[in-house]
């Protein structure tokens, strides 16, 4: 198969992410004798800079990790909680059936900073000056402008100008967004991460105390305290048309930390597939794969009918099942057991036809009242303005991102392996805190405003993610880390990745680049919450008979441009070589190794 690079082989370490400088970071790190958790830490914070649009330190960090001669692949959850102050009372009386995409109502507490810390702490080997270098650097020095930058100011540009000054004095210098190709600073978060640096090696000791004393400042210190005065005394323009007050608040910081979870599995031949929990919807690939497993898959073509009807109707009853019963664990009783059991999802399978399915089909499980009255709720005569920067936009027609998330992976020599998914903050979500050059993200939006949901908002819950990092070991090894960014399309382009990699032999390149698609039949994770039953959009490059057909089994298909779905990348530890790859889409994923 034609492929648009090389897989790339290596024995030292690889590195691949969704921008060439935060690749080139991580890569540096190795180099200079850290490991992969290293390397991943300053790739994070790295990305946080030269991709505003799509993360910042105001956002989330779910990674899945497996530590070399470790038994068993670990969650690292840096999804932060609403706040305490928030309930569904609390909107109903400010009038609002669902939380804004954009401004402070939707703001949660920022959980990336505290899980990078963690993952350096406890897994790294490295100072805190050394891994926030290259970010700082970026930040104070300036980072070439990607086109993605430019145009997604340019859309908030009305907004910025007249209701978000704080960054339009940033983002808007001269009163028009930086160029594409020209060099861009923000010497005010470069001040913030180095002053925690100062401040946290002020004090002496041993590494693991001066990160625990950078956590302290976050959380509990200066930062804290200006995102707290920020949210009291701030009133901001938000996608509902009105000025809202944040609930967001020091406390809420000072009582959150990033914590571990046992992942979520499921065996699809010699793999072992693992992914984070309910708290995310994560576990949706792994249905997914429990529906199509037995159907001969690998006797599928990859750009056929068959297979793209197959993964289709079991992405619809996989995310449906998402919305009767995911939430966050400690809050929800979520039946994982049940919803990744063979005898369920054999029954699931049975609901495929040769025709494509139009409801919202939720499975029935004892115990469990299924409530989606909502979420089934046709949603689509609500239009959401790009200029009030909403929702969690992503790769879109013309094949390049408007707004989303990052990803990486990374594979050290040693064998320790990690796959990170940081996202939320981006530029577009709320307005710059002046005193910290960053502003925070719009996570709550993703609860719903019904008691009756798993997704229910609850004070203190954590939103159901879509954030969604991968790991699969294979013949019990630790094997493969991948994802991508693309909100609720993730489960469903990285499924295709691993369905093509284990059941159609493709190498990582080869299963990346392979013509894609992605379903909008269920309910969307973001504001609006709109849904589009039956619809299919799938990449310019598939056969014109695979077109016709879906078309012909019920399938409303979109054909977008050839190269316009997903930003995938991947690694593999293969006994002694370490393989990478990263998306060609968009022109700015790149993989690197050794």
């Amino acid at each position: 198969m034609f492929t648009t690079r090389p897989e790339l082989l290596g024995t030292f370490g690889v590195v691949a992410s969704t921008h060439w400088l935060g690749t080139a970071t991580g890569m540096a790190i190795l180099e200079k004798g850290g490991n992969a958790f290293d390397a991943a830490v300053a790739t994070g914070f790295a990305l946080q800079v030269v991709e505003p649009h799509l993360n910042g330190p105001g956002g989330d960090m779910p990674a899945i990790f497996h530590v070399a001669g470790e038994a068993a692949p670990r969650v690292l959850c840096g999804q932060g909680p609403i706040p305490a102050a928030a309930s569904i009372g609390k909107f109903s009386n400010l009038g609002l059936d669902l939380i804004p995409g954009s401004g402070l109502l939707c703001a949660v507490v920022p959980g990336a900073f505290d899980a990078w810390m963690t993952l350096l702490r406890n897994h790294g080997t490295m100072s805190l000056a050394d891994i926030l270098g290259p970010a700082i650097a970026f930040a104070r020095d300036g980072y070439p402008v990607v086109p993605r930058i430019t145009a997604t100011i340019d859309t908030v540009r009305e907004l910025f100008t007249n209701e978000w000054t704080t960054s339009a004095a940033l983002y808007l210098p001269g009163g028009k967004p930086p160029a594409p190709g020209s060099l861009f600073s923000n010497p005010v978060m470069a001040e913030t991460y180095a002053r925690i640096v100062r401040e946290a090696d002020a004090g002496g000791g041993s590494r693991e105390a001066r990160i625990d004393r950078a956590r302290e400042i976050w959380s509990r210190g200066w930062v804290a305290e200006t995102i707290d005065r920020f949210f009291r005394t701030e009133e901001v323009m938000d996608v509902s048309g009105r000025r809202h007050r944040g609930l967001l608040t020091g406390d809420d910081m000072a009582n959150w930390r990033a914590g571990y979870d046992a992942p979520a599995t499921y065996d699809y031949g010699r793999y072992t597939v693992c992914k984070a929990g309910p708290w995310s919807q994560g576990p949706t690939l792994l249905q997914m794969l429990a529906i199509l497993d037995g159907m001969d898959v690998a006797a599928m073509d990859p750009t056929g009918p068959d297979f793209v009807h197959a993964v289709v109707e079991a992405a619809k009853l996989a995310f449906a099942d998402r919305e009767a019963y995911y939430g966050d664990p400690d809050f929800v009783d979520v039946p994982m057991q049940q919803l990744l059991g063979a005898p369920y999802n054999a029954g699931r399978r049975s609901q495929i036809t040769g025709e494509a399915s139009a409801d919202l089909r939720p499975g029935t499980l004892d115990g469990y009242r299924v409530a989606i009255e909502k979420a089934t709720a046709d949603r689509s005569n609500v239009v959401a303005s790009a200029s009030m920067g909403v929702g969690e936009p992503t790769v879109a027609k013309t094949g390049v991102s408007t707004g989303d998330t990052v990803h990486l992976d990374i594979i050290d020599r040693h064998g320790n392996m990690i796959s990170c998914t940081p996202s939320g903050g981006w530029l577009q979500s709320s307005p710059i805190i002046p005193e910290l050059g960053f502003c925070l993200g719009n996570r709550g939006q993703m609860f719903w405003l019904d008691e009756n949901s798993p997704s229910a908002l609850v004070p203190n819950k954590r939103p159901r993610t879509t954030l969604s990092p991968s790991l699969a070991m294979r013949d019990g090894e630790p094997y493969m880390v991948f994802g991508t960014p693309g909100g609720d399309q993730q489960e469903q382009w990285s499924a295709l990745m691993f369905l093509h990699h284990a059941d159609h032999g493709m190498n990582l390149q080869e299963a990346i680049d392979c013509p894609a698609f992605h379903t909008e039949h269920f309910p969307s994770s973001f504001w609006p919450r709109s849904r589009s039953p039956k619809k299919v959009v799938v990449e310019g490059r598939f056969p014109e008979a695979t077109v016709a057909e879906l078309k012909r089994r019920g399938h409303d298909v979109e054909v977008g441009d050839d190269w316009s779905e997903g930003r995938l990348t991947g690694a593999v530890r293969d006994g002694g070589l370490l393989k990478a790859a990263a998306n060609p889409r968009g022109m700015q994923g790149y993989a690197a190794g050794r």
